[in-house]
C-alpha cells in the first residue's frame, strides 16, 4: 500500500500556489491549517473508534490525482443527467459546468452560486467555511479543506420560502481521479427550502468523491434535505454533511446510499439552540461486494430540543454494511426527546452488518430511547404470500420492497419519491417488475 497521507501532502504541496490564489488571507490560513492537521493525524486505521468497521485500504492503496480540468462530455452528461429537471447546479469532477446547470426561477434575494466565484468575488458567505464541518478530528474533511477548489453556495434570505427543490448534481467522469467538492447552505431566521444532493457516475474505472456540505440553519430555518448517493460500480465515496441549527430551527434529512463500492455517510447535526429539531432518515442497499458505511451523530446541547432517527438497511450476496449512530445529550439539555431505531435485513448468508446505537446523555429530565435490529425474510409472511399463489422468489422480492418502501414514503416531493422508488427497486432483483406491480 502507497502512503496515503505522503500522497496527497505531496499532492497539496505541488497545488499550492494554485489553491492559495483562490481566496483571502483567512481562507489561505485555513488551507495550511487543514493539510497540517491531516500530516498530524493520518488516515483512519481499524483502531479509530468511527472508523473500525470500515476497511480503508481500497481506498488508501490508489494514489488518486484531481482530475484535470477538460470540456465535459456533452451527450454524455445529458444522458445521466434525464430526468433532473428544474433548478440545478451541476458539477463535473468538482468543477461547476454552467452549461447543464439551470438557475432561472428561483426568487428575487436568493443566491445559488459555485464556490470558486465565490472566491474570485471575495463573497462574505464564505467566511463561514470551516466553521461548522471541524477538520481537526476528520482527516478526510482536511483533506478537503486544503484542496477544496468549487462546490454550490446557497443562501436563503430570512422568511423567504423556495418552493421549488435546489438540486446540487456532482457527476464524476475521470478515472481514478479524486474531486473535494465543498458546499455552504445558509438558511436565514424563519427561511424555508428543500435541497437535494446527488453523486453520480459515469466512470468505469476507480474514482474517489470526497465531499463536505456545512448548513447552517438560523432561527426558525426549516431545510428538507436529500442526499442520494449512486456512484458507479467502482466508485469510493466519502461524504460529510454538517448542520448546525439555530432557535426553533427544523431539519428533515433523507439519505439514500445505493452506489459506490466503498461509501461512507456522515450525517452530523447540532441542535444548538432552544426548541430545535431534527429528523434523520436512511436507507442503505448493498449487493455484491460493497461496503456502506453509515455514521450519524445528533449533538442536544440545549433544553427542548427533539430528535427522531430511523435507518434501515438491506443487505445481500456478499455486501456489508454499518450504521453507527450517536445522541448525545448535553448537561444543559434538559427536556429533551430523542429517538434511534435501526433495522437491517439480510438476503444471503454471506451478507454483513454491524450496528451501534449509541446515548449518551449528561442530563436527567430526558425521553432518550435506541434500538436495532438485524434479521431475515420472515418465513411466516413467505408461505402466506405463496399460499395465496406466488412464487417463492417473488414473494421475498416483494417483502424485501416494502421493508425499504417505507423510507422512500418519508421523501415529501412526490417527483423525487418517484426517482428514488425506481433506483431503490432497480437495486432488488426483478426490481423493474416490483416498480410496475405497485
Amino acid at each position: 500500500m502507497i502512503d496515503a497521507r505522503q500522497h496527497y501532502l505531496a499532492r497539496y504541496q505541488s497545488m499550492r500556489q494554485r489553491l492559495e490564489n483562490l481566496g483571502s488571507g483567512p481562507l489561505r490560513r485555513l488551507r495550511r491549517s487543514a493539510i497540517e492537521r491531516l500530516a498530524e493525524v493520518g488516515f483512519p486505521t481499524s483502531k479509530t473508534e468511527e472508523w473500525r468497521f470500515t476497511q480503508l485500504a481500497p481506498l488508501l492503496a490508489q494514489p488518486f490525482e484531481p482530475a484535470l480540468p477538460q470540456p465535459a462530455d456533452a451527450a454524455a452528461l445529458r444522458q445521466i443527467l434525464a430526468g433532473f429537471d428544474g433548478v440545478r447546479l451541476v458539477f463535473v469532477d468538482g468543477r461547476f459546468e454552467a452549461s447543464a446547470s439551470e438557475l432561472g426561477g428561483l426568487p428575487r434575494g436568493v443566491i445559488a452560486t459555485n464556490l470558486a466565484r465565490c472566491f474570485e468575488d471575495g463573497d462574505g458567505l464564505i467566511s463561514q467555511l470551516g466553521q461548522h464541518a471541524l477538520f481537526k478530528t476528520s482527516a478526510f474533511t482536511a483533506l478537503n479543506t486544503a484542496l477544496m477548489e468549487d462546490g454550490a453556495v446557497l443562501h436563503i434570505p430570512g422568511e423567504m420560502a423556495v418552493e421549488e427543490p435546489i438540486q446540487l448534481i456532482f457527476v464524476s467522469s475521470s478515472p481514478r481521479a479524486i474531486s473535494n467538492p465543498r458546499n455552504l447552505i445558509v438558511l436565514g431566521a424563519g427561511a424555508s427550502a428543500t435541497v437535494v444532493e446527488s453523486y453520480l457516475g459515469g466512470c468505469r474505472e476507480p474514482y474517489f468523491t470526497n465531499v463536505v456540505t456545512e448548513v447552517v440553519l438560523e432561527q426558525g430555518a426549516r431545510l428538507e434535505h436529500l442526499r442520494l448517493q449512486q456512484e458507479a460500480d467502482h466508485g469510493l465515496h466519502v461524504g460529510l454533511l454538517q448542520v448546525s441549527q439555530g432557535q426553533g430551527s427544523s431539519l428533515s434529512s433523507h439519505a439514500f446510499s445505493l452506489g459506490g463500492s466503498l461509501a461512507r455517510t456522515e450525517i452530523r447535526t447540532v441542535l444548538a439552540e432552544e426548541g430545535s429539531s431534527c429528523a434523520l432518515n436512511g436507507l442503505y442497499m448493498g449487493r455484491a461486494q460493497q461496503h456502506l458505511d453509515n455514521f450519524t451523530s445528533i449533538d442536544h446541547a440545549a433544553s427542548h430540543c427533539t430528535s427522531r432517527e430511523l435507518y434501515k438497511g438491506v443487505l445481500d450476496d456478499r455486501s456489508s454494511g454499518v450504521f453507527s449512530g450517536r445522541i448525545r445529550v448535553h448537561p444543559d439539555a434538559q427536556k429533551t426527546d430523542a429517538s434511534q431505531t435501526n433495522k437491517n435485513l439480510l438476503l444471503s448468508e454471506e451478507a454483513v452488518v454491524d450496528t451501534k446505537p449509541q446515548l449518551e446523555i449528561f442530563a436527567d429530565d430526558v425521553k432518550c430511547t435506541h434500538g436495532a435490529a438485524v434479521g431475515q425474510l420472515d418465513d411466516d409472511a413467505i408461505f402466506y404470500l405463496r399460499s395465496r399463489g406466488m412464487a417463492k422468489e417473488d414473494a421475498r422480492r416483494l417483502l424485501t420492497y416494502a421493508f425499504a418502501r417505507e423510507l422512500v414514503e418519508l421523501v415529501p416531493l412526490t417527483a423525487l419519491k418517484g426517482r428514488i422508488e425506481r433506483l431503490v427497486t432497480a437495486k432488488l432483483p426483478a426490481g423493474a417488475a416490483l416498480a410496475e406491480a405497485a
